[in-house]
């Protein structure tokens, strides 16, 4: 029951921050997230989707932490990969969302999507099923060069954001304040889910207990 329950709330994490990207997507020439300017970037300049880039990225990182650290690398990792590059495709097939009008009602727009990436993040890490491709492989890069996490991050992200920009992406105003706004929700999604994920478990097990 412990796993349905992580598992549920990792999907869930997963489908809306989909949901986020695709927001933040459809308003993007107020910039957007660096790694989703590489997929843009890539989508203008080569083709396929957006959510194909997104997975054929996501499946890059997985090998190359494979190779640093596998103990970053779980099922979800690979489910992550897969799952938020299908939605966002689907969100943009389904063409549901609000569209730019290049005017102060995008920002609305783009706010919805950082607040959702933030919040969902937060929710499917607290489900402990594996790290997603980003994290596994800035954490087993940081691991192995004995540096802060934080420097990583912010050095890959620096050189994802040059090389979609090189390609093309959307970079402007929301590129570079993204992290500021959606880092904050991030942690307390992840703390109050984290909690929440074991009490229901807890729960779950004691009524388990009593009725065996």
């Amino acid at each position: 029951m412990g796993l349905v329950i992580r598992w549920a709330f990792f999907m869930g994490g997963l489908i809306f921050f989909s949901l986020g990207i695709t927001f933040a997507i459809n308003v993007q020439h107020l910039g957007v997230h660096p790694w989703d300017v590489l997929s843009v970037g890539l989508f203008e300049k080569i083709g396929l989707s957006i959510g194909s880039w997104t997975i054929i990225i996501g499946l890059v990182l997985i090998s190359v932490t494979f190779i640093l650290d596998r103990s970053y690398i779980k099922i979800g990792t690979f489910l992550n990969a897969f799952v938020v590059g299908l939605f966002v495709d689907f969100f943009l097939w389904l063409d549901f969302l609000p569209k730019a009008t290049h005017t102060w009602t995008d920002i609305p727009i783009m706010l919805a999507g950082i607040i959702l990436m933030g919040l969902a993040g937060g929710i499917y890490n607290a489900a402990r099923v594996g790290s997603g491709p980003r994290d596994g492989f800035m954490l087993s890069i940081a691991e192995k060069l004995g540096a802060p996490i934080r420097r990583v991050r912010i050095i890959t992200e620096s050189s994802v954001l040059v090389i979609g920009i090189f390609l093309g992406g959307p970079v402007f105003l929301f590129t570079f304040i993204f992290t500021f706004i959606q880092s904050p929700l991030f942690q307390f999604a992840y703390l109050r889910f984290v909690t929440l994920i074991d009490r229901l478990i807890m729960d779950k097990e004691m009524i388990k207990s009593k009725v065996g």
